[in-house]
């Protein structure tokens, strides 16, 4: 069923050998009120137009080979959004009586980026998919205290089964106790859909419990030894 709020058209082109499976897409879409045009590598994003700040946007990381894209590539995304508009109203009117339908997310996980070190920068990564129609609302939280700077998120990705995914990111450096939040919003909700990572609890190599039990087991082997000694010793006495 095509459902009405966000209408998009993919492009792309997919290529494949016996070891190599590479996806490129280009992605147009338009609402009402908003819109979206966004070029990805094996769903990493490499360019997109931000329609409020009217440029386009490269978001790859500097350690890698930037793909550049030719000048006048915002231009002709403002373009296709008028295309866009147009073909909605089309296909508005020709399916005005089919029902719009929402979908929740069916998979949500919170995770860092690299191997967590404590006072080292790092960034946590909320993944959402499987929600119609896009986009989701993120929100961060750090010790139960809402979180904007140093945050971002990615345009929707358009899974197979016509579903999407979104990424979203913060920017951190990981401390002892504290307790950070994601939370996603989408029609399809009747609550937010939140998940929490803390340090302590999802990297047990800084907590204390399992060095104070090796400790202990070290500690109750040794006076057991010594005890055991103790008796072999004194029995050869006395024969």
């Amino acid at each position: 069923v095509m459902k009405m709020k966000l209408l998009l058209f993919l492009s792309g082109v997919l290529w494949v050998s016996a070891e190599v499976l590479h996806e490129d897409l280009h992605i147009t879409g338009c609402s009402d009120s908003d819109g979206e045009d966004m070029y990805a590598l094996d769903r990493e994003q490499l360019w997109y137009a931000d329609f409020k700040k009217k440029e386009g946007v490269d978001p790859q990381p500097p350690f890698i080979d930037h793909i550049r894209y030719s000048e006048g590539t915002y231009e002709l995304a403002v373009a296709d959004q008028q295309i866009c508009r147009s073909n909605l109203k089309v296909i508005r009117t020709a399916m005005k009586d089919i029902p719009d339908e929402n979908d929740p997310p069916y998979g949500m996980v919170i995770y860092p980026r690299d191997d967590v070190e404590l006072g080292e920068k790092n960034i946590l990564i909320c993944h959402v998919s499987g929600f119609y129609p896009a986009p989701v609302n993120v929100s961060w939280t750090k010790n139960e205290q809402k979180v904007t700077e140093g945050t971002s998120i990615n345009a929707p990705f358009l899974n197979k089964d016509f579903t999407f995914t979104q990424i979203s990111r913060l920017q951190f450096v990981p401390q002892m106790g504290d307790i950070y939040s994601c939370s996603v919003e989408h029609p399809a909700l009747t609550v937010p859909l939140t998940r929490t990572w803390d340090v302590e609890t999802d990297n047990p190599q800084y907590g204390l419990g399992p060095s104070i039990f090796c400790v202990v087991s070290l500690t109750i082997g040794l006076v057991g030894a010594a005890v055991g000694i103790y008796f072999l010793i004194k029995r050869n006495k006395r024969s």
